[in-house]
């Protein structure tokens, strides 16, 4: 099976992960792409492949001879899609684009255009593998899934090439901040890793943003509007209220690069009580902080305004920034920059606007940073993946495990 027949094997799993479950991994529906990937690696040659427990799949490509002592370099991806749009019934087909708009899907007019999504211009003559409008692709993080297991399966063909042992793994949950859950440092056993869970070709990662889910209850009180004055409490305008003093400009839609932001990603409310949910991020730690606090302070004045415990604020920190603990290892990086220069692409390193498993894995004492798999726009109907970026990431990943110290 090639690279891209692969990944579209993949992209037909229904890997969505789910915050509000409680189970490890998070839905059922990841078992099944897990129990695939062990079988495959399996009949690859990977004869430890194993499922664990909590639906981490783990496995080692054992070192050519001669090589056994070199470092233990790990891949990892993560299987699970995004439950931001569905990940069901996915139906992806490949376009050449020549330019101008795709148009993903006629009947609904979905039409990913050149004017909204510029990011188009750089794939002119380029194969796209797009969404029929209705799900997300996949490409986050499957492209990574398929590439690890297809640099598996090209050095398995080609013994000559000289490498370490290598370990593999894949993670469910990434997408719910889950995915270094219940990580076997022991059982993967590597010295170093990288997440291959990127977007555009050619980007190397090893600063995050800091990260943490907020959320707000707001307990109002109701009664017949006739007769409400000065005793109706309305926790949607109370909900509005509170995002109203959210700086305007610090969202996501308004940031770049290190800027960092408050997002509202969901809000419900009746007269009776309301929720919001957003996160916060930044990349640094300081700012972090005094985002949080910030809320803090909101909760505090609103609470002045509409009654003590009419407001209340849970406040939950989920990873943070991988710089410190890559950067006295920033071999790793610089092999990684080495790697995309010998394959012919321009590397660059950006911050991760985002989080992966590996800010939480080199806090736990693995040394990661992120790589490039390909795919752009991801966690919506407009996400796709370049059919040339991934084999070009097929040979910079043999690279990585092969080449130098």
């Amino acid at each position: 099976m090639n690279l891209i027949d692969r990944f579209l094997n993949y992209v037909s799993f229904h890997t969505t992960s789910n915050e509000n479950s409680t189970t490890a991994p998070s839905t059922d529906r990841q078992l099944a792409l897990a129990r695939a990937l062990v079988e495959e690696l399996k009949q690859l040659g990977l004869s430890d492949a194993m499922l664990d427990e909590y639906g981490r799949v783990y496995a080692h490509l054992p070192a050519t001879p001669g090589m056994e002592d070199k470092p233990v370099y790990g891949l990892i991806a993560h299987m699970d899609t995004s439950p931001d749009a569905s990940g069901e019934n996915i139906h992806p087909r490949t376009v050449l684009y020549e330019g101008g708009d795709i148009t993903l899907n006629p009947e609904k007019g979905v039409v990913m255009t050149r004017k909204d999504f510029p990011i188009l211009a750089r794939y002119e003559g380029k194969h796209l593998i797009v969404t029929d409008g209705t799900t997300l692709l996949g490409a986050d993080d499957k492209a990574g899934v398929a590439e690890i297991v297809s640099t598996v399966e090209y050095l398995l063909a080609h013994p000559e090439v000289a490498h370490g042992t290598i370990a593999v793994a894949f993670t469910p949950d990434e997408e719910i901040g889950c995915g270094a859950d219940h990580f076997d440092f022991k059982r993967f056993a590597a010295d170093y890793a990288f997440t291959v869970d990127g977007g555009t070709l050619g980007e190397v990662e090893y600063e995050n943003f800091n990260a943490a889910n907020a959320g707000v209850k707001i307990h109002g009180r109701n009664i017949h509007p006739g007769s409400a004055k000065n005793i109706m409490k309305n926790a949607v305008l109370m909900a509005s209220h509170f995002i109203s003093l959210l700086p305007a400009a610090e969202t996501p839609a308004h940031t770049e690069g290190y800027e960092g932001f408050y997002h509202v990603n969901y809000c419900k409310a009746v007269e009776e009580e309301g929720y919001i949910n957003l996160i916060i991020r930044d990349h640094d730690r300081a700012k972090f902080e005094a985002r949080k606090e910030f809320l803090q302070q909101t909760t505090e004045y609103l609470n002045r305004v509409y009654g003590d415990g009419t407001f209340e604020l849970i406040l939950k920190d989920s990873y943070y920034n991988m710089r410190e603990k890559v950067e006295p290892h920033m071999h790793l990086v610089d092999r990684a920059l080495k790697c995309f220069e010998e394959s012919g692409v321009e590397p660059r390193v950006v911050p991760i606007r985002g989080g992966t498993d590996g800010a939480r894995l080199s806090w736990e004492g693995l040394p990661c940073p992120n790589l490039s798999t390909g795919g752009e726009n991801f966690h919506g109907v407009y996400e796709f993946a370049c059919v040339e970026s991934m084999e070009k990431m097929l040979e910079v990943l043999v690279r990585l495990v092969t080449v130098g110290e």
